[in-house]
């Protein structure tokens, strides 16, 4: 009995171990173990359409402080002297114009997200490629205007007037 057992659980453990390395592919020069191999053109599509979203939604916390310290000097600037503020009239458009992209930028990672349904056309996957790749291009450019106007936010924060 016992020796029947034992070919059978060797046999189920190389099973498991087997179904779930199909699943994960290992970096040949750093041994690191990536997440999931797309297998098609639907899975490729999603990974990409959620790695958009990933990278977005990663970078909103910023996205908020960078508007808050936007505001703040704002606000400072709106405090000086008018001497001073006439001085500071070029700097202060940058900055309002980097708060309207920053606000954009949150308001469209909003709306991409309130729109998206992930099961779209699930049962059809010509219908579904296309919702994917028209919702790929979609998030790219919500994680560009979220990248850029924080880009652009920052580098305009740490320059002088």
């Amino acid at each position: 009995m016992k020796k029947k057992i034992i070919p059978v659980l060797v046999i189920i453990g190389i099973s498991i171990v087997a179904c779930n390395s199909n699943d994960k592919k290992q970096d040949e020069h750093s041994g690191h173990i990536s997440k999931e191999v797309p297998l098609t053109q639907v899975d490729s599509l999603m990974a990409d359409v959620m790695d958009g979203h990933d990278v977005g939604m990663g970078k909103m916390g910023k996205l908020s402080t960078m508007q808050k310290e936007v505001k703040r000097v704002l606000d400072s600037i709106a405090q000086l002297p008018r001497k001073a503020s006439a001085t500071a009239a070029p700097y202060k458009a940058k900055l309002d114009s980097v708060a309207k992209e920053l606000s954009y930028a949150g308001m469209a990672m909003d709306k991409w997200m309130e729109e998206f349904n992930m099961d779209s056309a699930v049962n059809n996957m010509e219908q579904r490629i296309k919702y994917l790749a028209g919702e790929k291009m979609k998030v790219g450019k919500v994680k560009q205007a979220i990248l850029g106007s924080l880009q652009k936010a920052d580098s305009l924060l740490k320059a002088k007037l």
